[in-house]
């Protein structure tokens, strides 16, 4: 019961918190125009993209809300104070879990899988991740970090149990790793940037575990309207286009971009942006069963560690309701 009231409470707070994103998808004030109200995960990346692009006109409004993970951003969806999260592939099998989801991943956008990093704090003698047994190590519950730590820890011969494995988000998580409260944490993102300038260590990388897909999910209730559906194919077209455009010569302009949001030197955005494209171009793509397929391997991996209690069949919270116009968006 105490688990269930401070479930039903977050719920509140976030209907609370983010009420000013407006209602569900649909149109404003009795007008025409649709709104969606689309998540970010450190900082507004698509916001800013699409406008460096010159793609942000829609003829519909957006309104990005700011979360530490895509985790958040799916409780956001399932409180209905958001209509779109974008995440990796983990959050939706944590969100999904009770059985009883209200949103369904309508496209794939593949992603660079770099700083997806487990570190060591600067002057720590950690050097491996086989040196993490019987050691406390921080890490973002629910998210790719989660994963490729234990993914990770497997790969080295220990087991999840053999660390003090510490659930904190990443900026409570840097706090703790400078301030000596943990010996080592998985993150990924701005959190790992901020934690290599200041003088951390690299001892493991999630680059080759995670597969480079992350989702794009939206509320059944956006699902529903054809308006919201056209919209929604709209926004994810452009964003492919304005990564397009980024690749075309204009990667200098983004760098400067990223490194203002990140508090990191151009040059040094610049180098990440590259060796990201080199490694894995980003680009949106439809719903396939390939990809389906793919997250349930990460659903079945959980279910080995023992985070999730019951099986977990993901294909029922996809759908291919976004295909057709996704596709159209896609090649105009």
């Amino acid at each position: 019961m105490r688990r269930a009231g401070r479930a039903l409470a977050l719920v509140g707070l976030l209907v609370v918190v983010l009420s000013a994103c407006g209602g569900p998808a649909g149109a404003e004030d009795g007008g025409d125009t649709v709104t969606l109200r689309v998540g970010a995960t450190g900082w507004k990346r698509e916001e800013a993209l699409l406008k460096l692009a010159h793609l942000d006109d829609t003829p519909y409004q957006v309104r990005w809300s700011l979360f530490q993970g895509g985790d958040k951003q799916l409780e956001a969806v399932r409180a209905g104070a958001l209509d779109v999260a974008s995440s990796s592939e983990i959050p939706p099998v944590f969100a999904a879990a009770d059985g009883r989801p209200n949103f369904k991943v309508v496209a794939v956008q593949r992603g660079t899988t770099l700083n997806q990093e487990v570190i060591a704090p600067k002057g720590s003698d950690i050097t491996s991740i086989a040196q993490l047994k019987g050691k406390k190590v921080g890490y973002v519950k629910n998210t790719t970090a989660h994963y490729f730590l234990y993914e990770l820890l497997k790969q080295a011969g220990l087991g999840w149990d053999d660390i003090t494995a510490a659930p904190l988000e990443p900026d409570k998580a840097l706090a703790a790793l400078n301030g000596g409260s943990i010996d080592a944490f998985a993150g990924y993102g701005n959190a790992i940037i901020t934690a290599r300038q200041q003088g951390a260590r690299t001892i493991g990388s999630g680059k080759d575990i995670l597969s480079g897909n992350f989702l794009w999910s939206a509320s059944d209730d956006t699902l529903g309207g054809a308006a919201e559906r056209e919209a929604l194919a709209d926004l994810l077209g452009r964003i492919d286009k304005a990564y397009t455009y980024v690749r075309d010569g204009h990667e200098q302009e983004y760098a400067k971009v990223v490194a203002t949001a990140t508090h990191q030197p151009v040059e040094q955005a610049l180098e990440e942006f590259e060796e990201g494209e080199a490694q894995r171009k980003t680009e949106v793509r439809a719903m396939t069963g390939q990809a389906t397929a793919s997250q349930q391997e990460v659903a079945d991996a959980f279910r080995g560690l023992g985070a999730q209690k019951q099986p977990l069949t993901v294909s029922a919270f996809w759908t291919d309701r976004l295909n057709s116009p996704l596709q159209k968006a896609l090649s105009s």
